[in-house]
């Protein structure tokens, strides 16, 4: 028992490793204009991931900003951008954001936490 105790007592003491997890690591803003929604061979993107990925790309890469897109660091990094479809499943974005996403050019805010985003309608 003392020995459970006295474990207890420093698991409360120590920090833990995942404190701050669900810190944001950086929140951007970005218009999914037509630019967004094909990819570099001018092929259509139909999944919302493929069209923030290549917003970022574009953003990064290929310098084609929209006048309402805003800077991250994060997706700099190609490697990172290769991310977005994983960080987008394990994260946030209701139907109506992806269906906004999919069928026109809204403004969105982008909040990037260590393994996920979470994607909502900026409201103009």
């Amino acid at each position: 028992m003392k020995k459970i105790m006295l474990l207890s007592g420093l698991l409360l003491l120590s920090p833990l490793s995942y404190a701050g997890a669900d810190e944001p690591i950086e929140i951007y803003s970005a218009r999914l204009s037509a630019d967004d929604h094909t990819n570099s061979d001018g092929k259509k993107l139909t999944a919302v991931a493929d069209i923030i990925r290549q917003d970022r790309a574009n953003f990064h890469k290929f310098n084609l900003r929209d006048n309402d897109d805003t800077a991250d660091s994060f997706f700099e990094d190609a490697k990172h951008r290769e991310r977005i479809p994983t960080m987008l499943k394990k994260g946030s974005i209701d139907k109506a954001t992806a269906k906004s996403i999919l069928n026109g050019t809204p403004l969105v805010t982008v909040t990037i936490y260590a393994k996920y985003i979470e994607v909502s309608l900026l409201h103009e």
